[in-house]
């Protein structure tokens, strides 16, 4: 049996029901994306964080930077792989690989919650379907486009009027 502390949880509340383990995950099918990111498919480096921070700055590795290949990403739904290839497929790299970088706190723990927090966004806007509108929908938005095109007209002509009212009359208005 391994030592003990006298300060141990099991020592403090000897009653208690409290388990310090993570549970097991399993994602629903019907569901596209739970916000579930299984991190062992997940390449997370750390390195020295830019910006202002002293000493701290050079010692400690906060920056992280967490890469996944999104071609090979089975944990997403196909779907929403395809949309996020469309979506993002500027941000990749040569390899196929999505970076997502934080440095915004001088946590590393913090840092990666962020970095997850940005992927979880990432994938819950590929997963939402654009409605298409209907035409009846289409067609309002096209009127109110011409009403407000012909009201910037109206407008310039009656400030060009208001301008030109202000000039001294001309030899060829009197």
């Amino acid at each position: 049996m391994a030592f003990k502390s006298a300060i141990s949880l099991e020592t403090l509340y000897p009653t208690s029901s409290l388990k310090l383990t993570t549970p097991a995950f399993t994602p629903d099918p019907k569901e596209k994306f739970s916000g579930f990111i299984p991190m062992e498919k997940l390449d997370i480096t750390y390195s020295a964080s830019s910006g202002p921070g002293g000493q701290n700055v050079n010692k400690v590795h906060t920056k992280v930077d967490l890469r996944f290949k999104l071609s090979e990403a089975d944990w997403l739904h196909p779907d929403i792989r395809e949309k996020m290839m469309e979506l993002h497929g500027k941000k990749l790299t040569k390899d196929g690989y999505l970076i997502i970088r934080s440095d915004t706190t001088r946590s590393q723990q913090l840092n990666l919650a962020d970095c997850l927090q940005k992927l979880r966004n990432l994938i819950r806007d590929a997963a939402i379907t654009q409605r298409q509108p209907s035409p009846e929908t289409q067609e309002k938005i096209r009127q109110r486009h011409l009403k407000a095109a012909r009201l910037r007209v109206a407008l310039k002509r009656e400030e060009s009027l208001k301008r030109a009212l202000r000039q001294p009359p001309t030899v060829v208005d009197l």
